[in-house]
């Protein structure tokens, strides 16, 4: 991934404030990117032109036929509109939230013991899906990129069950200009979701796992901390 030429196709699914934030910094990570929302591609196009130079607006099943890696931006309670047949065999960062405003009263999405993203893989059951990029809000996310607003680096935590594609989400995260910190498993994603003390974390990388580590339901403390030494 160290040349744009090598870099794969990043598809951002939603072209809402996160989603054109995510693809902002792809294509200021030099990744070729794609976005598309429910809307026809020429509805959004001169939007993304000036929210995500460089990103091209495109239809849902034109992203999922030609993206390598697909970031879900969406709405999560619009989940089920994903096409599960364009995203078999692909790696899935998950940045979906439940927010109650947008996807109702009741949470049908995550409980305190799993989280949403597992409803997710289970959804997308021939994809890959890792959680990334849900617990920093997207203004956080755009002005902290690189050195971040007090020259500190700042950190995005990853859960996924498969080493290599979880390697792939750290790249990208690296890429993008922040500290990628690795969790266990999906699972362990309920730590970064609404409720949760992290949610909303904007912190440099030492901090964030010293975070996750306190984290009240997490048995996890020296696995989190032993597993980014060399991240």
């Amino acid at each position: 991934m160290s040349t744009t030429m090598n870099k794969p196709v990043i598809g951002i699914l939603g072209a809402g404030k996160l989603g054109t934030t995510l693809a902002r910094l792809s294509t200021q990570a030099g990744y070729p990117t794609l976005i598309a929302s429910s809307k026809p591609a020429s509805k959004i196009a001169l939007a993304v032109s000036v929210l995500a130079p460089g990103a091209q607006a495109v239809t849902a099943a034109e992203l999922t036929s030609q993206a390598q890696i697909v970031i879900l931006a969406l709405p999560l309670g619009k989940y089920q509109t994903i096409s599960r047949q364009g995203l078999a065999g692909k790696l899935v960062l998950d940045a979906m939230n439940y927010w109650w405003e947008v996807d109702g009263k009741e949470n049908i999405f995550s409980t305190p013991t799993h989280s949403s993203s597992e409803l997710i893989q289970e959804f997308l059951g021939e994809s890959t899906v890792v959680k990334a990029f849900n617990h920093m809000g997207y203004h956080d996310l755009d002005a902290e990129v690189g050195q971040g607003k007090d020259g500190q680096r700042k950190a995005i935590a990853i859960a996924g069950d498969d080493a290599a594609t979880v390697r792939q989400a750290a790249q990208l995260v690296t890429d993008f200009g922040f500290d990628p910190v690795i969790l266990p498993s999906l699972a362990d994603g309920i730590m970064l979701e609404p409720g949760s003390p992290l949610f909303g974390a904007d912190q440099p990388k030492a901090q964030l796992q010293e975070m996750l580590a306190a984290f009240p339901e997490s048995k996890l403390g020296k696995e989190i901390s032993t597993s980014n030494q060399d991240s």
